[in-house]
């Protein structure tokens, strides 16, 4: 099927329920941290998971309410706490999560390339009770959708502010587990507590961050990336990154001043490079990205800890620096200067005390934020027909995803939405890897 037809619609043959814990729960109002509740977390992220081999609807419901009493504060709502009006909490009630069951005259086969693509037609694999809303609303929604050749395909919208991408792989393998071993308990019980991410008294701002700006009361359109994906027409892309390809990529880093250099460092390096090369900047403009930093060994975290346990941290450049050379040293040390900061754990503090003011944004000049799934585990959910064959993002339009490549370990899958005018160059300047 080409990435241009659009898919058949969903037969919903019943009506969407509510699934709640299948046993009491703590009934009490969880606190977030101010790294949980950021503006650009008050979403729901959109997994797509693709299965050859369907499991019974009614066996993913069961565990579903199992899994859910371990990770309770999914069945409650989040609401406004009443010490702080710009502040929100968890009310861990029970209400539950929602859930819907449906067909599509498709195969799994036919329905890779719009997964992968993230196909604007995903949109009908989505629950009909999805709400953009976030105060009172359901903070799970999943739908299963069975498919013409026994397949099935699994769209699950999770909310940012509870789990980061650690916390979703999490959530997701133990509801697998507890799917194939009914009978069974988790290993490692997800730990929902975040009061050692509280904020210092007073607040002690003792480092730069310039992911942050104050939200400004004019928007310069000249110096506003995120205007680019707003205003323009955008097109998902997907490039993988096999093992000769990052091998390509390394040969690119021609100093030994590097102690260690990752493959999220250098693809994000690669990738930094092109996509400023398509938007024709000002040789002595400067252009940041962010990207996620986890924390959770630094500060010790417990284990199963499934709150947000990362900062964003940013590295910037002239574009003339970033461009105009056949290595990637100069773009490698920036972002290995960015992860710097967390060899201090009091960047982090200073993190979360700085995101106490409700009014810092993220920075307009940044040109894409990256987020790393490709170790999460997230391509290891099984629910016991076997793993998927695709797992990937849905809606992520300003974000650049690094995704596994199921099957091939070694590989990665660079998922970032693209202003339809540039898709040609940006598709050339990432697959044209000199050696």
């Amino acid at each position: 099927m080409s990435k241009s037809i659009d898919l058949p619609d969903c037969y919903n043959y019943k009506p969407t329920i509510t699934i709640t814990p299948c046993a009491p729960t703590p009934n009490h109002s969880l606190y977030l941290s101010n790294l949980d509740d950021q503006m650009y977390h008050r979403e729901l992220v959109n997994h797509v998971f693709l299965f050859k081999k369907s499991v019974k609807v009614d066996t993913l419901k069961s565990s579903l309410s199992r899994v859910l009493v371990d990770y309770y504060p999914l069945a409650g709502r989040l609401r406004t706490s009443s010490e702080d009006e710009n502040k929100l909490v968890v009310d861990c009630n029970g209400e539950g999560v929602l859930f819907a069951e449906a067909s599509m005259d498709i195969t799994a086969e036919e329905l890779l390339i719009p997964c992968i693509t993230q196909h604007k037609s995903l949109k009908k694999l989505k629950c009909k009770g999805y709400t953009k809303k976030i105060l009172d609303t359901p903070l799970l929604v999943s739908q299963v959708t069975r498919l013409r050749c026994g397949g099935m395909i699994l769209l699950v919208s999770l909310s940012h502010i509870l789990l980061d991408g650690i916390g979703m792989s999490q959530f997701f393998n133990d509801w697998a587990h507890l799917t194939k071993n009914p009978n069974s308990n988790l290993t490692i019980k997800p730990y929902h507590n975040r009061d050692m991410l509280k904020i210092q008294e007073p607040p002690q701002i003792k480092f730069p961050h310039p992911v942050f700006i104050k939200e400004p009361e004019h928007t310069n359109p000249e110096q506003n990336f995120l205007m680019w994906f707003v205003t323009q027409t955008v097109v998902q892309t997907s490039i993988t990154f096999g093992a000769n390809e990052v091998l390509r990529l390394r040969k690119q880093c021609t100093t030994s001043s590097f102690k260690y250099v990752t493959d999220f460092e250098v693809i994000l390096a690669h990738t930094w490079r092109s996509v400023t090369k398509v938007f024709n900047l000002s040789p002595t403009r400067v252009v940041r990205i962010c990207f996620t930093a986890n924390f959770r060994k630094k500060l010790k975290l417990p284990k199963g800890f499934c709150g947000n346990g990362f900062v964003l941290v940013s590295a910037e450049s002239t574009v003339k620096d970033l461009v105009n050379s056949n290595n990637l040293d100069h773009n490698i040390k920036c972002i290995q200067q960015a992860k710097s900061y967390l060899d201090d754990e009091e960047y982090i503090k200073s993190t979360i005390d700085l995101l106490k003011d409700k009014t810092v944004i993220l920075n307009e000049s940044i040109i894409f934020y990256a987020s790393q799934f490709n170790k999460a585990g997230i391509e290891n959910v099984d629910f016991g027909e076997g793993k998927p064959s695709h797992v990937g993002p849905f809606g992520s339009d300003y974000c650049c995803m690094f995704y596994p490549v199921i099957g091939d370990p070694n590989a990665v899958r660079v998922m970032l939405s693209i202003p339809k005018n540039m898709v040609d160059n940006y598709h050339r300047y990432m697959v044209e890897i000199e050696s």
